[in-house]
Parts: C-alpha cells; sequence; structure tokens
C-alpha cells in the first residue's frame, strides 16, 4: 500500500512540477513520470540533508521540490 501512495504523491507532484515550470515540461505523461522519480529524488536529499517530511502534506512538498529540481536538470541537459 505504502508503494501505491508513494506512486499516487509522485503523480501528484509531476502534475504540479509542470504547472509550476509553466508547461514547459515533457507532456502530462512525461511530467507525471518525472514526478515519480522527483519523489524518490526529494525523499533522498532531504534524508542527505538530515531533514525529513512527515505526513501527507509533507512527502507532497518534497516530492515537488524533486520534481521541480529534476525537470530543471533535465531541461539544462537537454538544452546542451
Amino acid at each position: 500500500m505504502d508503494i501505491l501512495l508513494a506512486i499516487l504523491i509522485g503523480i501528484i507532484a509531476g502534475w504540479a512540477a509542470g504547472v509550476i515550470t509553466r508547461g514547459r515540461g515533457f507532456g502530462l505523461l512525461g511530467d507525471l513520470i518525472v514526478g515519480v522519480l522527483g519523489a524518490y529524488l526529494g525523499g533522498t536529499v532531504l534524508d542527505l540533508l538530515g531533514l525529513s517530511a512527515y505526513g501527507m502534506i509533507g512527502y507532497l512538498i518534497s516530492s515537488i521540490v524533486g520534481a521541480v529540481v529534476l525537470l530543471a536538470v533535465i531541461r539544462v541537459i537537454k538544452s546542451a
């Protein structure tokens, strides 16, 4: 059940990251995939910094931040 919840939060984070970057992402499906990967990235970065996200809102915020960062990195690599 936790995996399904993480995937759902990642999908929401991917959609939100696409909206935050004003649609300059990779389309709906691409942004959703980036959101799931960004959810993992956000959690990993918080762990490395010694921080933790608690509750649904905390996980969602860290996932959105991770997805936005991942979209920015992919965009820089893609334009190079």
